[in-house]
């Protein structure tokens, strides 16, 4: 399956393709972005960031920074804490689009659930991988995510996060179980709740 234009065409213009990256790992924050492509120069080779090499997509990152409209949002670990992570989610892409230096007539939003937006939404199943504006949004929204975790590698080393992007792999829970838990993890999520009530119970029994 290749993503093409024809959702962008079918209503009215500009249009945003809005994705986020980050609702499965156990640290840093989930990340969203919104792209409006300017259809005369719409970069070559774009796909759903899953499929493409770490260096192709930071090749297209710079080639969307110069030939289309970025909008990025973010959604803390606190905020994912306090609210859950589908709600930071739709905050975060609720963001991207704001950030968006034009405002959208429509958005074009990866997966079936939309945010609360201020134009009209379509929700597009698979639409990184149906879709060139989703498309483009999922490769900003990853090259940005991957940035700010391998940042915070070198902050909290130990875990993997320039390796595994705070995913739960066995490194990040060698990380876990030799350092501790970081104020970057999600206390929400069950391993790491799991790990912090042994941490806080009383001779370490819970």
């Amino acid at each position: 399956m290749t993503p093409t234009f024809e959702f962008e065409q079918a209503g009215p213009q500009p249009v945003a393709g809005v994705d986020e990256v980050g609702r499965g790992p156990w640290a840093g924050p989930v990340v969203a972005a919104a792209v409006i492509l300017k259809p005369e120069s719409i970069p070559a080779g774009l796909n759903d960031s899953k499929k493409l090499a770490k260096v192709r997509r930071e090749a297209l990152l710079t080639l969307l920074e110069n030939n289309a409209l970025i909008g990025i949002g973010m959604a803390s670990v606190e905020e994912i804490d306090r609210h859950n992570i589908l709600a930071a989610s739709m905050l975060a892409m609720k963001r991207a689009v704001g950030g968006l230096p034009e405002t959208p007539a429509h958005a074009l939003v990866d997966g079936n659930r939309a945010p609360d937006l201020a134009c009209p939404v379509t929700t597009v199943i698979k639409g990184d991988a149906r879709c060139l504006s989703i498309a483009a949004a999922s490769i900003v929204a990853k090259v940005t995510r991957d940035r700010i975790m391998e940042r915070l590698a070198g902050e909290h080393p130990g875990y993997g996060w320039e390796r595994n992007a705070g995913y739960g792999t066995a490194e990040h829970r060698s990380g876990l179980d030799q350092l501790g838990i970081t104020p970057h993890h999600r206390l929400s999520f069950r391993p790491i709740a799991e790990r912090a009530a042994l941490r806080d119970a009383p001779s370490g029994r819970v």
